[in-house]
């Protein structure tokens, strides 16, 4: 009964179908994940052949901006790494050439984001400050940061806290902004996460960067709000200064 002729059977059929099905299958996501990151480049400069058939034709996206951008993108790579290999081998570690919290490598490095703020389901800014919206309010239990002194890793003075910078779609603190203990006024953010907040003291301390380090935080083209762009640069500064604040941090320990 399970024959379909001669010796032939339903359950060889189908063993078959998935065989060549599962290939099939491989053949194509092995396709698709190569929209990002191919054709493969040396840092030589040579740039890999991939042919006509382990590459597929670009695909169309049309971003919430209402962008046209391709899978794989056309377009070169917009960054230059501020940084020389410690040896000559290819994929030897970078080291930053100049100032290293400006190097955009390692824990300082950020993606090339869209220079456009973020927006909830009603088309709004989803990141504002606390002055740009009147709803939002501190929980009277908890510390007011504005005002408070931000202290750096070297437990000097960088700044002093003038607001508080609010997600309007997940109801919590992002940034706190701060005014730059500098010779020309600026401002900038320090995003909540890298914060110590301490309420008896009456301090913020930070001990990603120094204090001096503040002034140099990437700044904001429009004070009232922050683009994805921006936002990866501001946290990447910060992240960086774990292992570029200082020239000790970057050694080894032992």
């Amino acid at each position: 009964m399970t024959e379909v002729i001669g010796t032939i059977d339903v359950a060889q059929v189908v063993l078959y179908a998935f065989w060549v099905f599962f290939a099939g299958l491989i053949f194509y996501l092995r396709r698709e994940d190569r929209r990002e990151g191919y054709p493969l480049e040396s840092e030589n400069g040579a740039i890999e052949n991939p042919g006509v058939v382990f590459m597929g034709s670009p695909k169309t996206f049309i971003t919430e901006a209402g962008e046209t951008i391709y899978a794989p993108r056309q377009e070169a790579p917009q960054q230059t790494p501020k940084g020389t290999p410690i040896d000559p081998w290819p994929g030897a570690p970078l080291t930053p050439t100049g100032d290293p919290m400006l190097a955009a490598i390692g824990p300082g490095a950020y993606a090339d984001r869209v220079d456009t703020p973020d927006v909830y389901a009603e088309g709004h800014n989803r990141l504002v400050p606390m002055r740009a919206d009147s709803g939002y309010f501190l929980e009277s239990r908890d510390p007011d940061p504005r005002g408070m002194q931000v202290i750096g890793a070297d437990r000097e003075v960088g700044g002093e806290v003038t607001d508080i910078w609010v997600d309007r779609a997940e109801t919590v603190i992002r940034y706190l902004e701060i005014k730059v203990n500098s010779a020309t006024p600026k401002t900038v953010l320090l995003p909540m996460t890298f914060c110590d907040v301490s309420k008896r003291a009456g301090e913020i301390y930070v001990n990603a960067i120094l204090a001096r380090q503040f002034v140099n935080v990437p700044a904001l083209k429009n004070p009232d709000q922050v683009t994805l762009l921006e936002e990866d640069k501001i946290c990447a500064y910060y992240g960086g200064g774990y292992l570029y604040a200082t020239p000790q941090r970057s050694e080894p320990l032992l």
